[in-house]
C-alpha cells in the first residue's frame, strides 16, 4: 500500500519515506498512523509523537505543551519501534503498562513506521459520532417481566432458604417456579437483606423450544432491585469504525440515551479482514479483540446510565447487533473460516447469552441477544436495518443498503429478498485520504466547486466547503471528499477516469497524479494547504464501484434494471450526511430520482431497539434472516466487469 504523506511543513517532493526540501539536503520520514482518527502524518527522525499529531490536526491534550509533566497526552503503541521511555514516561507508567506500549506522545519518538491507538481520554475533541436514528414506533413487549414481592423475614421457627422463601412468594402470585442462575445466587441473599425483604423481581420469559409447544414459559430471575427502580436495557450496534448505545426504559419503550465511541478495534485494523488476520496470527489475538469490544460496550453503557443518573446495574437485557466478523469477535467465536472463501459463519442462528460470561457490567442475570445472520459479511445489523426500515415487506422493488467500511445491500422484489456484502474500504471513514480524517472538529464536510472562466481564467473557479463545528479547515471527512470529487467530475477538472486536468490553476503536481488545491493554507487550521490528489479520486472510484457494482449485481440477479427501482433506502453514520446529488453524479448509486431515495440514519440502531422491548420483533428478525437469498459476489461469475463498468466517474 502506498505511504500516506499526511501535512508536511514545506513544499518538497516525495520519494518513499524520504525528503528533499529547498536546499537539496535528504531526510528521513516516519509514517505515524493515529487511530482511531484515522489520519496520518509523516516526521522526521527525532520529532515525536505530539509533533506527528498536532501536523495532522489530531487535537492530543497536552496541558503542558509538551514538557512531559502533565502526563496528559498518554497513548498505547500498537506496531513499530519508538525511542526508549523517559524519565517522565518511567514517572507515569508502570513497568507493566510500559512493557503493554503505552507512552506519552510528547516523549516517544518514532523508530520505524509505527500506528499509535490514542485512548478517548487523550483527545481534546470529540469526534462527531452518528447514533441518531428513528424512534421507535413498537408497542413496548419486553422479554423480562416485573414482580413486586414482600417476603416475611427468616425466624427460628421459619427457616426456610431465600430461594424457596422468593419461589412460595411468587407462587402466591401465580408465578411458577423460576431459575436462580449462579450470578443472582451470589447476590441474593445480600440483596433480601439490604432491602428489607421488600424487591422488585426482574424474571425473564423463555419459550419453549419447538416442538415443545404444550410446555408453559419458565421464568428466570434476573435481579431483584428495590421498589420502584426503573428497568432498562441497552441496545448496541457495532459497526466496523463506530459503535452507538441506546439506553431504553423497558416500560415504556422510550430511549433515555444515546451515545457512541469509536469501535476501540480499529487499532488493530481498519477493516474486518484485517482485524480476522489479527485474530488468526497471534495467540491472544482474538481475546484481545473480544475485551476491546465488550470494554467499548461497558464504557458506553457507564456513559449512558450516568447521563440519566442511573447504574449499570439496571440493565437487565441488552441487545447487540453488528456485521458477522464483528458478532463473532464480540461473543468469542472463531473467525478463521470467515477469512477464506467460501466465507462461512461459525453460527447464523439468533443467540442469548450471559451478560457476565461476556464480562459485561449488567444485572447479575441479564443476557445479551444477539440476532440471526445472513451469510459471509452480511450480518445481524443489515437484518436489524431491514427489520427498522421496513424494507423487507416493500411492496414494490427496492433497495436497502448500510454503508461503511463493509457495506451490506438487499433487493426486495415480490416479497423476495437477496443481499450481498462489499468491501467499500474505510475512505468513506476519511482513511487512505490524503488529508482524510473522521468527522470530527475542523473535517471539511461538504464541498461545492462550480466552474467560471476557461483557461488560465479558470483561478476564478469557486470553491466552497463547510467544516464541522465551523472551524478552519484540518482534513476532509468521507461526505466532504465524495462531494469534492463529485464537483471535480461536474466541473471538468477530473475525468471518468480520474485523471486531474493538469492544466487548471489549482491542479499542482503530486505524486501518482496532481492534486487540487480544495483550501488555500491561509485558511486552514494548520497552515498547510488542504489537498485532494489524484490517489484520492481512485480510492472513492473503488468505494463508489464496489457500491454500485453490489446493486447492479442483485438487480441483473432479479433480471430488473434500476428503472424497475422505486425506492432507495440509505442507512448508516456516512449514508446520513452524504450528498444524493453528489452520489448520483458520479454513478456511486442509480440515476433515481431524488425523491426515490430515502436516508434512515443509524437504522440498525433503532433495529436493535425494536427488538430490546420487542419479543414479536425479535422473532420477525429471525424470519428475515431465514428467507434472504445471499448471493457472494466474489464468486458471481459477471461481479468483474460489472465492477469494472462501475469504476468510471
Amino acid at each position: 500500500m502506498a505511504p500516506k504523506y499526511g501535512y508536511l511543513a514545506y513544499r518538497n517532493s516525495v520519494r518513499g519515506h524520504c525528503v528533499t526540501n529547498q536546499s537539496n539536503v535528504v531526510r528521513q520520514l516516519f509514517s505515524v498512523d493515529l487511530q482511531p482518527t484515522g489520519r496520518r502524518a509523516l516526521v522526521a527522525v527525532g520529532e515525536t509523537l505530539l509533533d506527528a499529531a498536532q501536523s495532522a490536526g489530531v487535537e492530543i491534550a497536552a496541558v503542558c505543551g509538551g514538557a512531559g509533566v502533565c502526563g496528559k497526552c498518554r497513548l498505547r503503541l500498537i506496531a513499530g519501534a519508538l525511542s526508549a521511555p523517559t524519565a517522565a514516561e518511567n514517572r507515569f507508567f508502570a513497568k507493566g503498562e510500559l512493557d503493554a506500549g503505552y507512552r506519552l506522545a510528547c516523549q516517544a519518538r518514532p523508530l520505524s513506521d509505527v500506528k499509535v491507538d490514542i485512548p478517548p481520554e487523550s483527545l481534546s475533541t470529540v469526534q462527531r459520532l452518528q447514533v441518531e436514528g428513528q424512534e421507535s414506533a413498537v408497542a413496548p413487549d419486553p422479554v423480562v417481566d416485573l414482580v413486586e414481592v414482600d417476603l416475611a423475614p427468616p425466624t427460628l421457627h421459619d427457616l426456610r432458604a431465600d430461594t424457596v422463601r422468593l419461589t412460595d412468594a411468587l407462587a402466591e402470585q401465580g408465578v411458577g417456579r423460576p431459575f436462580f442462575g449462579q450470578p443472582v445466587l451470589r447476590a441474593l441473599s445480600a440483596d433480601l437483606r439490604d432491602q428489607g425483604w421488600s424487591a422488585r423481581l426482574v424474571l425473564r420469559r423463555q419459550e419453549p423450544m419447538r416442538g415443545y409447544a404444550k410446555v408453559q414459559p419458565w421464568r428466570e430471575v434476573v435481579a431483584l432491585l428495590p421498589r420502584d427502580t426503573p428497568v432498562v436495557g441497552l441496545a448496541v450496534d457495532i459497526g466496523t469504525t463506530k459503535m452507538a448505545a441506546y439506553l431504553v426504559d423497558l416500560h415504556s419503550g422510550h430511549t433515555l440515551a444515546m451515545d457512541g465511541l469509536m469501535n476501540p478495534q480499529i487499532a488493530y485494523g481498519e477493516d474486518v479482514v484485517s482485524r480476522i488476520a489479527y485474530a488468526n496470527e497471534r495467540p491472544e489475538g482474538r481475546r484481545i479483540l473480544q475485551e476491546r469490544l465488550v470494554a467499548g460496550v461497558n464504557d458506553l453503557a457507564a456513559k449512558v446510565c450516568t447521563a440519566v443518573g442511573l447504574s449499570t446495574g439496571q440493565i437487565v437485557d441488552a441487545v447487540v447487533v453488528g456485521n458477522t466478523v464483528i458478532h463473532h469477535l464480540f461473543v468469542g467465536l472463531p473467525v478463521e473460516q470467515l477469512g477464506a472463501s467460501p466465507y462461512i459463519a461459525a453460527v447464523s442462528e439468533p443467540l442469548d447469552i450471559e451478560a457476565e460470561h461476556l464480562g459485561l457490567k449488567f444485572a447479575p442475570g441479564a443476557k445479551v441477544h444477539l440476532p440471526p445472520n445472513i451469510a459471509g459479511y452480511v450480518g445481524a445489523d443489515h437484518v436489524s436495518m431491514l427489520l427498522a426500515t421496513e424494507a423487507w415487506q416493500a411492496k414494490e422493488p427496492t433497495v436497502a443498503l448500510d454503508i461503511g467500511t463493509n457495506t451490506e445491500i438487499s433487493l426486495v422484489v415480490d416479497g423476495q429478498l437477496s443481499s450481498c456484502s462489499c468491501a467499500s474500504g474505510p475512505a468513506f471513514e476519511g482513511a487512505h485520504i490524503h488529508a482524510g480524517m473522521r468527522a470530527a472538529p475542523g473535517a471539511v464536510e461538504y464541498v461545492q466547486i462550480r466552474a467560471v472562466g476557461a483557461g488560465q481564467n479558470r483561478s476564478a473557479d469557486e470553491v466552497r466547503v463547510h467544516t464541522i463545528g465551523n472551524r478552519p479547515a484540518i482534513g476532509i471527512c468521507g461526505s466532504g471528499i465524495l462531494d469534492a470529487v463529485a464537483g471535480l467530475r461536474a466541473a471538468g477538472i477530473v475525468g471518468p477516469t480520474g485523471r486531474m486536468q493538469q492544466s487548471h490553476p489549482r491542479v499542482v503536481p503530486w505524486e501518482g497524479g496532481g492534486a487540487f488545491r480544495l483550501v488555500e493554507k491561509d485558511r486552514t487550521g494548520n497552515g498547510h494547504d488542504l489537498m485532494v490528489t489524484r490517489r484520492d479520486v481512485n480510492e472513492i472510484q473503488l468505494a463508489k464501484g464496489a457500491i454500485r457494482a453490489g446493486v447492479d449485481v442483485l438487480l441483473a440477479e432479479a433480471g430488473l434494471t434500476y428503472n424497475d427501482l422505486r425506492s432507495f433506502v440509505v442507512a448508516g453514520a456516512f449514508g446520513t450526511y452524504l450528498d444524493l446529488k453528489s452520489a448520483t453524479s458520479i454513478g456511486m448509486f442509480p440515476p433515481l430520482p431524488l425523491s426515490q431515495f430515502r436516508q434512515v440514519g443509524n437504522a440498525a440502531g433503532t433495529g436493535a431497539r425494536q427488538m430490546l422491548i420487542s419479543a414479536a420483533r425479535r422473532r420477525q428478525a429471525e424470519a428475515i434472516a431465514a428467507r434472504v437469498r445471499y448471493i457472494e459476489l466474489t464468486v458471481h461469475p459477471g461481479f468483474s466487469d460489472i465492477y469494472m463498468s462501475a469504476m468510471p466517474l
